[in-house]
């Protein structure tokens, strides 16, 4: 059974005060707070590229690994939709190179925002059963700064720059159990690129979260035998101190469970859930956790992952 074994973080120490940002456009510290949620914007310098972030985030686990090393490495799935360059070639073949891994890995990308983590640890859970791989990498870099305007106050203070590793395989702590995904590309015009400029309609995507959220992991529980009380921690998509606050009210009695962390980091898109995880969950003595992330497509995509 190929489950989470360990997981690794790249966030750029440089950045975006995200209350001079405020002050530009007349908000004040309760709404930096309160609703976005995020006092600093970590950006990549000039000269990163994506694949820099993902490397950088895959050194940190080999460091933190040293029992896994990289001629073992199997499989490679970089999520991202903001790769290098212009997209072509595939993000997960600039990294495997980068990184010297072998060229035996089978290496590609998967094209999801906020939902990409829960679609893809199980996209690599089953592509390495079906192929009796041994050790996956599952990296996540999507940095919103390159197509983020600077003078739009819908999106500009919340996006932050991240990178994360997942390493992978057999034998780990934590193993993924049920899950549930969704997709509704008639929202498609409410998070989208133009131009090589990103928008957002940030009142249907507030709406379109609390509708869609809470009731996709009250079915994943009910589907999966359980109840909220069942549950330690709800780590879903940190995309704003708003939604956070607002999908958890929706669980009377166990809002405390629903982990909000985005002060230093800002909406990471793909890299929130596994940011999530790393800090409070790998090293946690909880036995069941959920999972939901939501956003571009709209796609949502939620799951359970447990201690066997």
């Amino acid at each position: 059974m190929i489950g989470i074994k360990s997981i690794a973080s790249y966030v750029p120490a440089s950045g975006v005060d995200n209350y001079a940002q405020g002050a530009k456009f007349s908000k004040d510290e309760e709404f930096i707070l309160g609703k976005i949620g995020s006092a600093f914007l970590p950006r990549k310098d000039a000269d990163q590229e994506t694949s820099d972030l993902c490397v950088e985030a895959v050194n940190a686990l080999f460091a933190n690994n040293p029992q896994l090393n990289r001629e073992s490495i199997d499989a490679l799935i970089v999520v991202t939709q903001n790769g290098d360059a212009e997209g072509l070639p595939h993000t997960a073949a600039i990294v495997q190179d980068k990184l010297g891994l072998p060229t035996h890995v089978a290496a590609f990308d998967i094209s999801l925002g906020c939902s990409g983590y829960v679609y893809g640890i199980y996209a690599m859970k089953g592509f390495m059963e079906a192929a009796g791989l041994k050790n996956g990498l599952l990296v996540t870099a999507d940095p919103y700064s390159k197509i983020v305007d600077p003078e739009d106050r819908n999106t500009t203070m919340l996006f932050g720059d991240a990178a994360t590793a997942t390493w992978m395989g057999e034998d780990a702590p934590w193993q993924l159990g049920k899950a549930k995904f969704g997709t509704d590309g008639s929202g498609a015009p409410h998070l989208k690129v133009s131009d090589g400029v990103f928008f957002m309609n940030g009142r249907q995507v507030f709406n379109f979260a609390l509708l869609k959220v809470p009731a996709h992991l009250n079915e994943l529980l009910q589907e999966s035998d359980l109840t909220s009380a069942d549950i330690d921690a709800f780590c879903i998509h940190q995309g704003s101190a708003a939604i956070v606050d607002a999908v958890a009210r929706r669980f009377e009695g166990e809002p405390e469970k629903f982990i909000k962390d985005m002060v230093e980091t800002g909406n990471t898109v793909s890299s929130s859930i596994p940011l999530l995880l790393e800090k409070h969950v790998m090293d946690a003595t909880w036995t069941r956790v959920a999972l939901s992330g939501f956003g571009v497509g709209l796609s949502w995509g939620s799951a359970i992952i447990y201690r066997p």
